[in-house]
């Protein structure tokens, strides 16, 4: 089983032709609800690559909770872990241009009450994998890996919001995933920033003793796994909404590591999830099934 810790949103969806610069007003044109948050996106994008899933974590008492477990449900998704708080449902600010690009900011609202005594209550275990972000307490997720370690728990990190954090936690991880900003962002605080990003990762590969896997968008992925390289190209598309598309590969990517894939047949996978999940707006409807996605990667 997947097990997903972390957030789980609304996404309130503004398009403008540009990206606004600081003190800017930019006209935009429509707006949009749509639900979101990185850990219910990458247990959405679990779900519908075929993995068994489970999601911890926190919502609010609102109109806004309903409408963030709504897809997830939908999906059979396993809700029994989800808690309900007097705040306000996790809220994602979220401007798209006309490329494709995004800004967002995050209001954690409920996101910020989980801890991982709920994630204590689960029957995780030895077969299960973990999959972890950075959009709830840092706290509750150094105690959700120590209790995956001490339950033989595969653990999944995506660095995602990057933000300063103990890096000696990925000494307890299996596997970190990075965007090209997080992967800059994580070599500056461990003293590296010097390196080029395929150095970075074979540093970090062997110096943490784990799996690095980066996204690198137009230039696809590459991952690091016991000292050899291994790289996928990008989907070839136009985007027309980027939003989601990260969490997609990082759903994608676990349940094919749980199936017992190879590396690099996880990353094709992975990769083609995530190019598919930008022809459509929104973080999670535009996440494809797995049929969709094997007939593109075979087609």
């Amino acid at each position: 089983m997947i097990v997903v810790y972390g957030s789980i949103n609304i996404d309130v969806i503004g398009h403008a032709p540009t990206l606004m610069r600081p003190g800017e007003t930019v006209l935009g044109t429509t707006l949009e609800f749509a639900p979101g948050g990185k850990g219910a996106n990458q247990a959405l994008a679990a779900s519908r690559a075929g993995g068994e899933v489970r999601m911890v974590g926190c919502v609010g008492n609102d109109h806004f909770g309903n409408q963030a477990l709504a897809l997830l449900s939908e999906e059979e998704i396993d809700l029994s872990y989800v808690r309900r708080m007097d705040r306000h449902t996790g809220t994602a600010l979220i401007i798209v241009d006309d490329t494709g690009e995004n800004m967002i900011t995050v209001l954690p609202g409920a996101n910020a009450r989980l801890n991982c005594t709920i994630l204590e209550q689960s029957e995780l275990g030895p077969e299960d994998y973990l999959l972890l972000q950075l959009e709830v307490p840092l706290p509750g997720i150094e105690a959700a890996i120590k209790l995956a370690r001490e339950r033989g728990t595969k653990t999944v990190l995506n660095l995602a919001p990057f933000m300063v954090f103990p890096a000696e936690l990925l000494e307890s991880i299996d596997v970190l995933v990075v965007n090209e900003t997080e992967l800059a962002g994580l070599l500056a605080q461990v003293g590296q920033a010097g390196l080029s990003e395929e150095d970075g990762l074979k540093w970090l590969a062997d110096e943490y003793d784990l799996t690095v896997v980066a996204t690198l968008g137009g230039r696809g992925a590459i991952a690091i796994e016991n000292g050899q390289s291994v790289a996928v190209p990008a989907l070839k598309i136009k985007p027309v909404d980027t939003v989601g598309a990260g969490d997609t590969f990082v759903g994608y990517l676990a349940v094919a590591l749980s199936e017992g894939k190879s590396l690099k047949q996880a990353l094709a996978l992975a990769s083609t999830g995530a190019g598919l999940a930008c022809l459509a707006p929104g973080a999670q409807p535009s996440i494809p099934y797995r049929d969709a996605v094997e007939q593109r990667l075979n087609g």
